[in-house]
């Protein structure tokens, strides 16, 4: 039998897991959304990271939009959320290394996260430190996702009989 404080507990873990899910959706509709609309930009933000050949670049480029906005309105949903909250941590991951990657060999990028990205003008500079502030926030809210995957209003829970 379930004691009110872990009853209490389990209830407030579950709104918390709820926002974390919302928040990450909408992390990634947003993200996924504003690039969409300009393929060929989100490729150019991937080449601008010197990581790949620029056929890779763009091929990356032009599929990470979709993909963003495939794990956005499956978070949404709550549907597959352990599985999608594990998705959004690696590609957070290897957005962070791309990151760094970049402010380690002195590039002059914007990072793309949330805009069309590529190299920066002339007297503009980079937010590599905010920028990855941020993703570590939005990995946080994966990992919270990874560690307690049931949400309130998901897809999910109506699935397992729990809403």
């Amino acid at each position: 039998m379930e004691t009110g404080q872990s009853a209490r507990t389990r209830i407030g873990w579950l709104w918390v897991s709820t926002a974390a899910r919302l928040g990450l959706a909408a992390v990634w509709l947003v993200a996924g959304g504003l690039k969409v609309g300009d393929l060929a930009a989100s490729g150019r933000a991937v080449n601008a990271y010197r990581l790949f050949p620029y056929d890779v670049a763009k091929v990356i480029g032009a599929a990470q939009p979709f993909l963003e906005i495939a794990l956005g309105l499956l978070l949404l949903a709550g549907l597959a959320v352990r599985l999608s909250a594990g998705i959004s941590a690696g590609l957070l991951v290897i957005f962070i290394a791309g990151i760094i990657s970049a402010w380690a060999r002195g590039l002059q990028i914007d990072c793309g996260c949330f805009s069309t990205g590529g190299e920066l003008g002339a007297g503009q500079s980079p937010q590599y430190a905010w920028d990855l502030l941020r993703d570590a926030g939005f990995l946080l809210l994966a990992g919270i996702l990874l560690w307690r995957p049931r949400t309130r209003y998901s897809i999910d829970g109506v699935l397992m009989g729990e809403q």
